[in-house]
This record gives C-alpha cells, structure tokens and sequence, in this order.
C-alpha cells in the first residue's frame, strides 16, 4: 500500500506481493418510496427523477482521457471535466494546492483527499505510526477504494475531482495501477516534488498523527526522486507559493491533455 501524508513509510515493494483482490461497486436500487402505505395514509407525491447520486456506474475503467482540442486551439484544463491524481512526499502541500485549484475551476470540481476519508475510521483506527501492520495496510486499500469509488461518481455526474496520494514509485502495482483500476486510464498524474529543505520546513509545522520525523520525512523525499525519468510531469514548488503552484498545474495539465503521460 502507498503511504499517504502524515503517515509513516511502508515496506517497498517487494517481489510477488501482487494488486489488492478486485473491487466492483453494486448499483442499490431502493424500491418505491410508497411500498407498504395503506389506504387512508398521508397522499405521497410521486417521486422525480434523481438527477445527481444514483447514475449507474459503468464497468470497469468509466473515466476515458480527455479529448485534446484541434490544434490551432490550446487545451484549456480550467474548462474541461478532469480526473487529476496529486502525488508527492509529506510536507509537498498537495492538499493545500488541491483544494486551491479545485476552489478556482470555471466547472464543479470536488477535492478527494486519501488521508480525510483514511481517518473516517475513529474505533479501530490502524495508525501506521504506531507500526506498519496488515490493519494499517487494509484501512489504506479501503481508503484508496473509498476514494475511487467517490471520484467515479462524481465524475458520472459531470464533476471535475482532484484527488492527493504519496504514491511510490517503487510500489507500481498497488500504486498508479491501483489508481488506475479504481478510477479509470483517463486519471491524469502529476507529481509534485519540493527540495527536502522545504518538504522538512512545512512538515515542522504540523501536529498530531500528520506530523513525521525528520527522519521519517527525508526517506519517504528520498523514494520519491525515483519518479524522476518516469515520463510523468513533476512540478518543483520549491519558489512557488499555492495560487502559484495551480497556475502551473493548469499548465502542466493542458499538456498532458494534449499529449497523455504513458503510465
């Protein structure tokens, strides 16, 4: 499983240790809002028709990659429906840019963040800091699942998502082919990778179960590097503040849009 921010390194990969058992949503179809009503009860008016939250998911991978423009016209990934995965080490501010960039999109987007729904679990929660274990490893499947799952359906109702993950490039299969499987060949990655100066600045600032060693940090910053001369678009925020940050990830995405990373 990837580690996610705040959270401290799992094991690399290691030869064998294949993808998660596959995962496929049922459609729930609720039955009429009238069954069982006697005669006499309150008159219930007829149901209308739902127009968002229970559009059939189809199979498999539904989110298809974006259409590129002819190429007189510049792709404009501010106007487009998008499926973006924010990747990065601890302390990058990938959730900070998420949120800003989905804040300022001309069409509906929703941020979907692997540590929020992560930490839904109160009773019982695995924190990994406590020691990496088959509990720690399965909340996060289910997290990254959750979070799929959410995207897809947003996105089945015409909203743009952007979602945030530590994903290792050393862990392929249970990282971006994961990601792959649960949202569909159209999510779009983008890497972003300050200097360990900065990465070990932002985390100084944190508390709680999202704070890290120094230690901690410099390794998970260190597995990280491995994405470079991966073919995948890596934005070095090192000088760049947050709005500044999204207006190079528009760019970045506009791009790719144009010419899709092969992942």
């Amino acid at each position: 499983m990837q580690h996610a921010v705040g959270s401290p390194l799992p094991p690399p990969h290691q030869p064998g240790h294949g993808p998660a058992t596959s995962w496929s949503p049922a459609a729930h179809h609720p039955g009429p809002p009238n069954a069982g009503a006697h005669q006499g009860s309150v008159p219930v008016p007829p149901p209308t028709p739902e127009t968002t939250g229970h559009v059939p998911l189809p199979p498999g991978g539904p989110v298809a990659m974006p259409m590129a423009p002819p190429a007189a016209t510049a792709p404009d990934p501010a106007g487009t429906t998008l499926a973006v995965l924010l990747i990065g080490p601890a302390g990058a501010g990938k959730t900070s840019v998420a949120k800003y960039w989905a804040d300022h999109r001309r069409v509906p987007t929703a941020h979907i963040s692997l540590d929020d729904v992560r930490e839904w679990v109160r009773s019982g929660f695995a924190d990994p800091q406590s020691g990496w274990n088959d509990n720690s490893e399965a909340q996060y499947r289910l997290a990254r699942r959750t979070c799929g799952f959410a995207a897809r359906n947003f996105l089945a109702n015409g909203i743009s998502c952007i979602l945030d993950d530590a994903v290792f490039p050393d862990r392929p299969v249970v990282g971006l082919g994961g990601w792959k499987r649960h949202v569909g060949p159209g999510l779009l990655p983008v890497v972003l990778l300050p200097g360990l100066d900065i990465v070990l600045e932002r985390n100084a600032e944190r508390s709680g179960n999202r704070r890290l060693s120094d230690e901690e940090v410099a390794r998970i910053h260190g597995r990280m590097a491995g994405w470079y001369g991966s073919g995948l678009p890596i934005i070095d925020n090192s000088q760049l503040d947050v709005p500044e940050t999204a207006r190079v990830l528009d760019d970045v995405l506009a791009r790719s849009i144009a010419s899709p990373p092969q992942w």
